[in-house]
């Protein structure tokens, strides 16, 4: 037992029936698939319930126990663990509700916490008040879920066209039910349930709360009794009743009575039309297929005691409560008897089918017609249910039809009773009292009945025979949807009762036929019937002027007494002038007369409002001339109710834009409103008197309300700019000013009579202001003072009335004040919940208010524009300004506020909600009055609970788009849930707009964060939790959470997709912004789990073309991570990159026959504009006015007969317009799609740590998308502006995998696998290699910039195949021979792969590569470079570079260096500048010198011309200072200073030229003399840099590349190779040269001696933190210098040999070192003032040299065996020395902290190399060094002119320093170094011969 007690939390009252109701309401009405087998077990799972219809569980003493020990013992909660103690108060209520609705004590409780759950969904409410609501909604689920079963029955008169699997279930079901007494249940429970006793109850124990609470629960009661009489309804409707219920419904309407105006309320009505469908017998007429099969189960056929039992029961003289219940009964029995009676099957039953006339007779007397008007038409849902309209129908026809007898008695008693009126009228008697009024009654029934066609039937058009053939097919007669050919007996019967009626009618029938065929007229087609009728009646008569004795009811009769009318009455106008204006006694017309008139104006009214043809016809009619003698009646003096229907009757002549014109002048003519005074006359006449004296003190307006209505009909079609010209100003302006000035200010200080009346004038009024402010476009002119000439004078014209109003709203104005305050009044009225007169009135004119305020606040923009440019001196403020004064009534500036309370009455008011929600969208774009708003909206809290309630409300709402509930009143429906969906989008647009703006905003406080305190200190919770109200967040996050646990997905993406996306967007933002990210992202992921259960659905796959920015949600990446398996975020990704189709349709071009397409074009790129959403679309309307005006400005009578062609066109036009934009969103729907698929690809692979997704795996993911990815770009119909985002993310994608790939080899694996390179195949790699050179060639000539991210991604690709840099080791090498025998490493084959796969492309891939390298775009010029370096770099056959040189392409590279001359001067300049085109000469150089690199290339550089080029180009001769540009530092440091420009601009050229030089080996003199050409002209440069006074850094690398070009240019002969050069000039040069070589040797002294040390101390004073990295590279440098000079040196020598004419002195003879090690410098030659060498360095120098590098060669060498000691045991580094490597790569102090530690090893043993190959290089340097000293020192001896003195000097000093330590050094030296290399033992070879030469002298 203990297990059954435990409390359901749901409320099994409520929570499992809203389920039942869901999963029925998804099955039957929203057919939703596999529905059926939920619905099966719903259906089991709740039978009790069904069959115990509303029966609550028993109290029980157990359970009340149990509840009470709740707050001591605690009570089991179904769901959790353990038991829960619930506090003592909860427990008191659950004994009062327990009390109150009389159930058991558990379920009880169960509503109470349920209550308590739902709470934050129902503002104010406590939890026992929210369970009132709970325990009413559950009951209503269940009747409505019976009322949808017995719906989806299959039946006689309506299908739903469900699947029979399902029917088939329903019906078992229900049958099931109807057998248990289902019928007896409904009407107990009908007759039980009542609001008044239900809420006595309640308010015993105070169970209702605000106006809200009483209105929704007494909504509830209502609804829930409604829905069960239904259900008995619908089951008629199907299937018949048996005996027993038949008689139980019949007893029950016996009981029945009218409510206080004599009508049934709806759930009597329902039960009524029950029993009339159980005795419903006109199906059988119908000849439907399943016809035989109905008539088998129908009773009144096959059961005689049921025929028996309801004979005799309705016979029963007993009389009802309602006798005309009761009469309306019996004539649908004696309807139905009658049509039995013709059946075969009826002889069986001819005792009953006799009584039928006595039945009718009976009914007769009970006044049936009467009752049918006043008990059915009058109740609100006679109208809204289409069946009960199509069985009165029958009823009517069927009475008309079958009993015709009957009806001609009827005719007969009105025409005796005509007679006894007329006698005793002529004899002034007394009326006779036996007056019956039955056919009267019958024809105004039909009237009343046939009028008001809410679903369109035209059911009226069985009473029209077509006796003339009509043109229109659809008009031919056609009954119940089959087109016959003869008319079937019953319409002939019908239309024969509509003439013959119309015969000699007598006229106490007049009115009541006039007013039948008003009803009759109803509906296009019956309107032009009854307008044929009305012709052909008057027809016959028509030679007869008076048409006295034509028939009474044709519009020759009518039109006549018409005029005779005018004639009389005008006769008798007054003179307006005489004081006494009054009405004198109305001599013309009686009350009778007044009836009539009244009636056929009404008829009148009704053909013409419904058929166009008719309208046209009666206006053009030359004797009839309706139109003025109408105008004419209304200067008579006619009561105004007359003057009403005349107005009426002229607003339906003005449907028609031709009549409208004419119509206008018409009414400015006869001056209805006196808009021109007469010069003497003291008051105004016409209307304007009419209200405020006869209308006024009546306290009726029906006048003024019928104007306004007349008005706003001619607004619609045209407005008149020249009316009333010659007498006044002309246009609208006088009734403007009336309908401003006399109806619309006064209106609320006026006196009515009928309450109502008030909101109806208001209405009709704002509802003409609102059409002229909707159709005003603010243009120039109306800003400008036009004037216009008025007899004789110049008067200023008047502004368009748009105009006029938009003034008023943008200022302080009585008309806004009066729009606020009836906002402010309507809102009060609506909080009341309570019914009132004119409800429906209030709510349009508020509707009108706002819909005037949001197109002022649309317009005003434009509007103040314009006013300002035209500098008028008009005064305006911006509405939403005036927005923010204080209001009268509550002085309090709260109207923003009012409007905004509009939204807490979606439920009412869906349209007012739409309008406020559209207004405050505006107000929200103006961030200064945000935080006003916030502040207003938050001071008080009700209120401001109140507001976040309603903007809750209108999102909550679950009628999404496509969701109607009903297919039959479809219409209003889909309106309502339309604006309901329109509301919820501009709530949404409002947030995205605010969450833009700075915070405190509007945005913050609806979605719950904290608008006093910083956002981001915001604690998001769950509704109700700890007090938190439930804010727009929750409403949006339980929209898009409906559906996520079902497979099919969230359902809001697939009803209402556009909603989706922007509640994605709202989310998308809050977590993007920082101060709203942190709570967001918290929030989704603790509470809700939002990002894996709606990445789980991703892509959504929408119905049709939907295809808007749905991943916006992907954007946030974390959720992903989720996934337990990488594979499944690939197929995640690949699948939503499928999702997006990359083909799109493109419109046609435009079949114009009429228009010119150029200028359609252009009008249609003027219209076009950019939405809210960024996209540019063209305005459709706007392009229309301008179209339509274009049509109507074509003159002449060609123009005319071409009008339905032009409109044609236009039309034509106007679609592809349409399809245009939608193209065009749906294209930036893909592309916001594509990219934030991008930006979530690129954020997993650079954000996610690595450690998340393997290299392997991750190779996999990148191959896979980049695979997809070029498959979609590259399918034939891909559309080009998607490939933009494509080529970016091939290019991060590339980077990745190259990255990946790199990363992976550096820990060492992969290479020496067999598979392939790395995890990733090798034939993948060249498929992705292949797909992207077909991506780059389809591009094709334009796209350059996108091909600049497919170049990116190639170098990327390539750098996959490059070699890493490898420690040089120093060990024995392989020999030569090894090396060629070698087997092929990873890299090399695939780079022989990938160059095969780029051959395989041939010409046209070299086309476009080179063609971008060199013109277009800067980057994709650079990247062009870079690709061709890169090819040129693996290209071992050279096509490449042939093609590139024969193609002209590389002269042209060539050339451009000349006119980037003028470019890179600019650079030079202090100022900062734009670094672009060094960056491009920094490519070409690279470029440049890749070509260089190969002998062939060299030449070609030569034979171009390269040289000379650069000898033209003056950049390199402007050296900047360097002192003086120290202050101009870029603070950055991303910009150098323009010592570093410079030395980036020569540096490159150099380098070039030591490239072509080392290059050049078969015609090496002819690039020497080129080079020493650039040399020479640009000597002076050189020299200055040679002498350069700070040895920096740079100057350092300057030195060294310039002394290694200068060393190989000294070549003999290479100044003779220059051409013929004349003496002069050779020895010009000769001077310059040998001025190089002092350079060249002091710089030697500087760098060997003295100034080394000094050098390398002072960088490290400068840069402290960089010194081991600084220090290296200066040392290298600095040997470099050296090396090069004793090169130069050593050239120099060889060429002076013996056998030249001259020698060369290069080192003074002596041996001593250079002294002044302490800095400065002493004495840097020798210390003998000897003046022949003085200037030359000392022999001693090259000796220094030799000791110093062997020391250091020593000290280098020592630390190279560390360093790979290091990189050997990498993983054994102690952390500190692993970040001390890494210090040095990672600048800025904390760089080192935040790096991973794989990561820094990796850094680490990137610097190790670095450092081992420094060591390396400095230690091949020094070597070097010996080499170029020993020979040179060897031969320095030979000189002739050097004194014996001097050579024994010199040897004794060499002998002192050439000891054996230094010999022994050198020969070690050579051990460890040389003999990797191949000069091993040359330096042996030397050392043996120094020592010779010294020995040799000695001796």
């Amino acid at each position: 037992m203990a297990a059954q007690m435990a409390v359901n939390s749901g409320a099994s009252l409520w929570g499992p029936l809203k389920e039942l109701w869901e999963t029925v309401d998804g099955a039957v009405l929203r057919r939703q698939p596999e529905s059926v087998h939920l619905l099966d077990l719903q259906l089991k799972k709740h039978k009790p319930h069904f069959l115990s219809l509303f029966k609550n569980p028993p109290k029980s003493a157990e359970q009340r126990e149990k509840v009470r020990k709740a707050s001591t013992e605690g009570i089991a909660i179904q769901g959790q663990q353990g038991s829960r103690l619930l506090p003592e108060q909860l427990l008191t209520e659950a004994f009062i509700l327990s009390d109150l609705f009389d159930i058991g004590e558990l379920a009880a409780l169960e509503l109470l916490l349920a209550g308590e759950h739902q709470q934050p969904h129902f503002q104010g409410l406590t939890r026992g008040l929210v369970a009132v609501l709970l325990y009413w909604d559950g009951k209503l689920c269940i009747a409505n879920s019976l009322r949808t079963l017995i719906q989806s029955r299959h039946g006689k008169t309506f299908t739903l066209d469900l699947s029979g699997e399902l029917v088939a279930l329903t019906t078992r079901f229900t049958d099931e039910l109807m057998s248990q007494g289902l019928t007896r249940r409904i009407l107990t429970l009908v007759s039980e349930i009542s609001v008044t006793r239900e809420f006595e109850r309640l308010q015993k124990e105070r169970g209702l709360g605000n106006e809200k609470h009483r209105k929704e629960v007494s909504d509830l009661i209502k609804e829930c009794r409604q829905a069960l009489a239904d259900s008995l309804f619908s089951w008629t409707c199907q299937s018949p009743l048996t005996k027993d219920d038949t008689l139980a419904l019949i007893g029950h309407l016996e009981t029945v009575t009218a409510q206080a105006d004599g009508s049934l309320d709806s759930v009597n009505m329902a039960l009524v039309m029950a029993l009339l469908y159980c005795l419903d017998v006109s199906f059988i007429e119908q000849g439907t297929e399943d016809r035989e099969d109905l008539l088998q189960v129908l009773p009144l056929l096959t059961e005689r005691q049921y025929v028996s039992a309801v004979h005799s029961r309705l016979m029963d003289g007993q009389p009802w409560k309602l006798p005309g219940l009761q009469a309306l009964c019996r004539m649908a029995w004696a309807l139905s008897l009658r049509v039995l009676s013709q059946l075969p099957q009826g002889s069986a039953l001819v005792e009953f089918t006799e009584a039928d006339e006595a039945l009718a007779d009976q009914a007769i007397l009970g006044d049936v017609f009467l009752f049918i008007k006043e008990g059915m038409l009058a109740c609100e849902s006679f109208t809204q249910e289409e069946f009960y309209i199509r069985r009165v129908h029958s009823l009517i026809t069927d009475f008309l039809a079958l009993m015709p007898m009957k009806v001609k008695q009827l005719r007969n008693r009105a025409d005796e009773d005509a007679r006894l009126v007329h006698m005793s009228l002529q004899m002034d008697s007394e009326l006779p009292s036996s007056l019956r009024k039955d056919l009267d009654n019958l024809m105004i029934l039909i009237g009343e009945f046939y009028s008001k066609d809410t679903f369109g039937l035209e059911l009226g058009l069985e009473f029209w025979c077509p006796t003339e053939s009509l043109q229109h097919t659809s008009l031919q007669g056609s009954y119940l949807g089959m087109a016959l050919q003869r008319p079937p007996h019953k319409q002939v019967v019908l239309s024969k009762f509509v003439r013959q009626m119309g015969d000699l009618l007598p006229s106490t029938l007049y009115i009541s036929y006039l007013r039948m065929l008003k009803g009759l007229a109803s509906g296009p087609q019956c309107a032009h019937y009854c307008f044929s009728l009305l012709k052909t009646n008057g027809a016959t008569h028509s030679d007869n002027i008076q048409g006295v004795s034509g028939s009474p009811v044709s519009w020759e009769h009518f039109f006549h007494s018409l005029m005779l009318y005018h004639e009389n009455l005008r006769r008798d106008l007054p003179n307006p002038d005489a004081a006494h204006y009054r009405h004198p006694p109305l001599r013309g017309i009686t009350q009778r007369e007044l009836e009539g008139l009244t009636s056929f104006l009404q008829l009148l009214t009704t053909i013409i409002t419904w058929s166009e043809n008719a309208r046209l016809a009666l206006c053009e009619h030359p004797q009839w001339t309706p139109v003025v003698v109408m105008l004419g009646l209304l200067q008579c003096s006619v009561p105004p109710v007359l003057k009403a229907e005349v107005l009426n009757c002229l607003a339906a002549f003005g449907r028609s834009p031709e009549i409208a014109a004419s119509l206008w002048q018409s009414l400015e003519y006869t001056q209805i409103l006196q808009t021109v005074r007469a010069p003497g006359q003291r008051q105004a006449a016409g209307i304007e008197v009419e209200l405020n004296e006869i209308e006024s003190s009546c306290e009726e307006y029906p006048l003024t309300r019928s104007f306004c209505h007349l008005i706003s009909t001619l607004v619609e079609s045209n407005l008149p700019i020249n009316l009333g010209a010659g007498l006044r100003v002309p246009g609208f302006q006088p009734y403007l000013n009336f309908l401003r000035d006399s109806v619309f200010l006064p209106f609320p200080t006026r006196a009515y009579r009928r309450p109502a009346e008030k909101w109806e004038v208001a209405d009709s009024v704002l509802e003409v202001f609102h059409k002229l402010l909707r159709d005003y476009e603010p243009q120039p002119s109306d800003f400008l003072p036009e004037m216009v000439e008025l007899q004789g004078e110049q008067v200023p014209a008047h502004k368009p009335p748009g105009h006029s109003i938009m003034f008023h709203l943008l200022n302080d104005s009585p008309v806004l004040a009066l729009c606020l305050s009836l906002l402010e009044e309507g809102v009060r009225q609506l909080d009341t919940y309570a019914p009132f007169p004119g409800k429906k009135h209030l709510e349009s004119a508020v509707q009108h208010c706002l819909c005037l305020l949001d197109l002022a606040l649309q317009k005003e923009v434009v509007f103040m524009d314009l006013l300002r440019e035209s500098q008028a001196s008009l005064l305006v403020s911006p509405l939403e300004q005036l927005l923010q004064g204080v209001s009268p009534q509550t002085r309090r500036a709260d109207h923003i506020v009012s409007i905004a309370r509009y939204l807490y009455h979606s439920s009412s008011n869906p349209e007012a909600a739409f309008q406020s929600a559209k207004i405050l969208r505006r107000i929200a774009n103006y961030p200064n009055i945000q935080i006003r708003l916030v502040g207003d909206f938050t001071h008080d809290q009700a209120v401001s609970d109140k507001l976040m309630a309603g903007f809750v409300e209108c999102l909550d709402n679950e009628e999404a788009e496509e969701g109607t509930e009903k297919g039959d009143d479809s219409e209003s429906q889909k309106k309502v849930s339309r604006i309901r969906h329109e509301t919820q989008i501009h709530i949404l647009n409002l947030l995205i707009t605010s969450l833009e703006l700075k915070a405190p905003n509007l945005a913050l406080y609806l979605l719950g964060y904290e608008v006093k305190k910083p956002v981001s200190s915001t604690n998001l919770q769950d509704p109700g939790v700890l007090g938190c109200p439930r804010s727009c967040l929750h409403a949006i996050l339980s929209l898009l959470q409906r559906g996520t646990e079902k497979r099919s997905g969230p359902v809001l993406t697939q009803q209402a997709p556009h909603l989706a996306e922007l509640c994605y967007q709202v989310i998308y933002q809050l977590c993007a912004c920082p101060d709203t990210s942190g709570p967001t992202m918290r929030y989704l992921r603790t509470s809700q789990d939002f990002l894996f259960s709606h990445l789980r659905h991703l892509p959504f796959i929408l119905p049709a073309d939907g295809e808007s920015g749905m991943e916006e949600d992907t954007r946030s990446v974390s959720g992903f991570l989720h996934f337990d398996t990488v594979s499944k975020v690939r197929r995640k990704l690949l699948s939503v990159l499928d999702a997006i189709d990359f083909s799109q349709d493109m419109p046609e071009l435009l079949q114009l026959d009429f228009f010119e397409r150029t200028q359609i074009e252009q009008v249609i790129s003027n219209c076009e504009h950019v939405n809210e959403q960024g996209h540019t679309v063209c305005n459709v309307k706007l392009l229309h006015r301008v179209l339509v005006a274009e049509v109507n400005a074509l003159q002449g009578m060609a123009a005319i007969g071409q009008r339905p062609l032009l409109m044609e066109e236009v039309n034509s036009i106007l679609q592809q317009v349409v399809e245009r934009n939608r193209i065009r969103r749906s294209l930036s729907a893909k592309r916001h799609a594509l990219q934030s698929w991008r930006s979530l690809v690129e954020t997993l692979l650079t954000a996610c740590p690595a450690d998340l997704i393997p290299a392997d795996d991750r190779q996999l993911i990148i191959r896979d998308l980049l695979l997809d990815l070029h498959d979609k770009v590259l399918s034939e119909d891909a559309a080009g502006e998607l490939m933009p985002i494509v080529a970016g993310a091939v290019f991060t994608l590339t980077a990745h995998l190259s990255q990946s790939v790199l990363s992976e080899q550096q820990q060492g694996v992969g290479l020496e696998t067999s598979s392939g390179f790395a995890s990733i195949a090798n034939s993948a790699l060249h498929l992705i290699l292949r797909k992207l050179l077909d991506f780059i060639l389809c591009t094709g000539g334009g796209y350059q910039r996108l091909r600049a991210h497919l170049y990116g991604s190639l170098l990327y690709y390539l750098q996959i195949a490059q070699k890493p840099e490898e420690p040089d080791t120093l060990q024995t090498g392989k020999a030569m021979w090894e090396r060629l025998t070698a087997p092929e490493d990873g890299f090399s084959k695939l780079q022989r792969e990938n160059l095969a796969i780029i051959e395989s492309y041939g010409k046209a891939l070299m086309e476009v590569v080179c063609r971008d390298a060199c013109d277009g775009h800067e980057i994709s010029r650079m990247l062009a470079l870079a690709v061709l370096d890169r090819i040129l770099s693996i290209d071992r056959q050279n096509q490449w570079l042939l093609y590139v040189c024969n193609s002209g392409y590389l002269r042209s590279v060539v050339e451009s260096l000349r006119q980037d001359d003028a470019a890179l001067q600019t650079l030079l300049t202090p100022q900062a500048p734009l670094l672009k085109p060094l960056y491009i000469y920094e490519s070409k150089m690279a470029f440049l010198t890749r070509v260089a690199k190969t002998g062939q290339g060299a030449v070609e550089l030569l034979r171009c011309g390269l040289v000379a080029q650069l000898s033209e180009c003056q950049v390199f001769d402007m050296v900047p200072d360097s002192d003086t540009t120290s202050s101009m530092r870029d603070p950055s440091g991303f910009i150098p200073s323009p010592k570093d420009r410079y030395r980036q601009i020569l540096l490159p050229t150099l380098r070039l030229f030591q490239v072509i030089l080392t290059s050049t080996t078969m015609n090496h003199q002819q690039g020497a003399a080129q080079v020493l050409q650039w040399l020479i002209v640009h000597a002076d440069t050189i020299q200055s840099l040679l002498r350069c006074q700070e040895l920096t850094m740079g100057a350092l690398q300057e030195l060294s590349l310039l002394t290694g070009i200068i060393s190989k240019t000294a070549l003999p002969g290479a100044l003779e190779m220059g051409g013929e050069i004349n003496s002069a000039a050779l020895m010009e040069f000769q001077g310059h040269i040998n001025r190089f070589q002092r350079l060249c040797l002091s710089l030697l002294g500087r760098l060997a001696g003295s100034e080394r040390e000094r050098l390398l101390k002072q960088a490290e004073i400068t840069a402290p933190g960089e010194t081991a990295e600084r220090r290296e590279e200066m040392e290298v440098a600095m040997q470099q210098v050296c090396a090069n000079i004793m090169e130069y040196c050593q050239t120099l020598l060889l060429q002076s040999s013996a056998q030249a004419q001259f020698s060369i002195c290069l080192f003074s003879p002596s041996g001593s070192e250079p002294a002044g090690r302490d800095g400065g410098r002493t004495d840097l030659s020798s210390t003998l003032p000897s003046m022949a060498y003085s200037r030359a360095p000392s022999l001693g120098l090259v000796l220094y040299l030799l000791k110093t590098s062997a020391a250091e060669f020593f000290r280098f060498h020592q630390s190279h065996r560390q360093s790979l000691g290091k990189l050997q045991n990498l993983d054994q580094l102690p952390p500190e020395e692993l970040k001390e490597l890494c210090q040095g790569l990672v600048s800025g102090p904390g760089g080192v902290e935040k790096i991973s530690s794989v990561q820094r090893s990796l850094l680490a043993k990137r610097r190790l190399v670095q450092l081992i190959n420094n060591r390396a290089k400095l230690l091949a340097l020094c070597s070097y060094s010996f080499g170029g000293l020993q020979t040179s020192g060897s031969r320095g001896v030979g000189l002739s002119r050097v004194s014996q003195q001097d050579l024994d000097l010199l040897k004794s000093d060499m002998a002192a320093g050439f000891g054996e330590a230094l010999q022994r050094k050198l020969l070690e030296v050579e051990g460890l170094y040389s003999q990797v290399r191949s000069r091993y033992t040359f330096i042996q070879a030397l050392v043996r011969r120094i020592r010779g030469l010294l020995r040799q002298h000695k001796s």
